[in-house]
């Protein structure tokens, strides 16, 4: 993963990909903190690798929430395919992204975020400055789906605790999560 800023050094002739991109996933982290956290803060790292992961998977996030919080009138809406934002891996606790180390100490690094050891836990939340930048990043029309999908991960898990969501994604996407390889990417 390279930084914005060392772009420029890689020949032309070669791909980039905006999962390859640091900030990219610094950006939808931010967000993630300001939309689904409380106050700016999520309380555990599991929690926040699964707020992210139904961020990221809207398929598996309508199967969830019908199981979690059905509604008789609203169908779930057809998804097109290819909708995941930035795959993710099965880890030991479900949904997890290896880059999340390298993007937190990025985050931190440039005054955004604080990480907090609480326990057996991390509390990772927003600095001032990082509710700033989080805001201005919500208003851009580019942010704009994935806020909204956010704001709905919000309504529907933000009060569950990690442990929680671990335990729903493994019994809901056994054969897509908790029978894949460890290491393996999660697809839908």
């Amino acid at each position: 993963m390279r930084s914005l800023n060392r772009v420029g050094l890689q020949p032309v002739s070669l791909p980039l990909a905006a999962d390859d991109i640091v900030e990219f996933h610094a950006a939808r982290l931010l967000l993630l903190m300001e939309i689904c956290g409380v106050k700016g803060r999520i309380d555990g790292l599991t929690k926040m690798a699964k707020l992210d992961f139904f961020s990221r998977y809207p398929d598996f996030f309508e199967i969830a929430r019908a199981a979690v919080a059905p509604s008789p009138t609203t169908p779930a809406q057809a998804l097109p395919e290819d909708t995941v934002e930035s795959a993710m891996v099965r880890h030991h606790y479900g949904p997890w992204d290896k880059r999340y180390y390298h993007v937190l100490a990025h985050l931190e690094a440039r005054g955004l975020i604080t990480v907090r050891k609480e326990g057996k836990s991390y509390q990772i939340g927003l600095t001032d400055f990082g509710r700033e930048r989080a805001k201005l990043l919500a208003d851009r029309p580019s942010f704009a789906p994935l806020v909204a999908r956010m704001k709905d991960v919000k309504k529907v898990f933000g009060g569950k605790t990690g442990t929680f969501l671990k335990t729903l994604i493994y019994k809901l996407f056994d054969d897509e999560v908790g029978q894949r390889a460890m290491g393996k990417k999660i697809t839908k």
